[in-house]
């Protein structure tokens, strides 16, 4: 097993705002020394962003997955013609939540359905950009019946979101991964997980 580095191995020059408007971005001048001893000057851009979850909802019963589909600005910019991806749901956390909470309550938000507490699972914690990012994002899968069905779902107006629900069956949603037809990490994550394990 991989023991963690010292700290000390790690010392912080300076660090530079660039940006606040939503989350600072700042750039950090820092010393970091090798194996040899030998102190490496480095500089990177940092995003300061909050801490995410990112849910899968599953039906047992008809073998069905909940998945949403939005717009992404930043797949557009690169290589995704249309802008939009297939998404498990996911959302930052509120300050004052607990990564569970905020699983439930953006699962309600995004997809309508109100998930049993006892069925949010955690599955594993990941950074999802460790180069450029703070975001560490906790991994559930939660299941959900027909019955669970509280609204319609589709995001908070408020924040602008407008998502499209996609309920693929276990089958259709194995073929599409196996076929790289998924181009999100975090839903290509969980879909491995839950076929590995079910």
């Amino acid at each position: 097993m991989l023991k963690p580095k010292n700290m000390s191995n790690v010392q912080i020059i300076d660090k530079e705002t660039l940006s606040d408007k939503k989350f600072p971005l700042k750039s950090i001048s820092f010393q970091l020394f090798g194996k040899s001893g030998k102190a490496i000057n480095k500089v990177n851009e940092i995003y300061y962003r909050p801490d995410a979850v990112a849910v899968l909802l599953y039906d047992e019963q008809r073998r069905k997955i909940m998945l949403t589909r939005q717009f992404r600005l930043a797949t557009f910019l690169n290589s995704n013609e249309s802008g939009y991806l297939i998404e498990v749901c996911a959302g930052l956390i509120d300050e004052g939540e607990t990564p569970e909470q905020t699983a439930i309550r953006e699962t309600e938000e995004e997809t309508g359905i109100h998930v049993n507490p006892e069925s949010v699972v955690k599955v594993g914690e990941c950074y999802s950009s460790a180069g450029a990012s703070t975001e560490l994002v906790h991994l559930f899968k939660a299941t959900y019946t027909e019955q669970d069905k509280k609204s319609d779902g589709g995001g908070l107006e408020a924040e602008g979101e407008e998502l499209e629900l996609i309920e693929l069956d276990f089958d259709e949603a194995r073929e599409k991964l196996q076929n790289q037809q998924f181009r999100d990490m975090k839903t290509i994550l969980l879909l491995q997980e839950l076929f590995l394990n079910s």
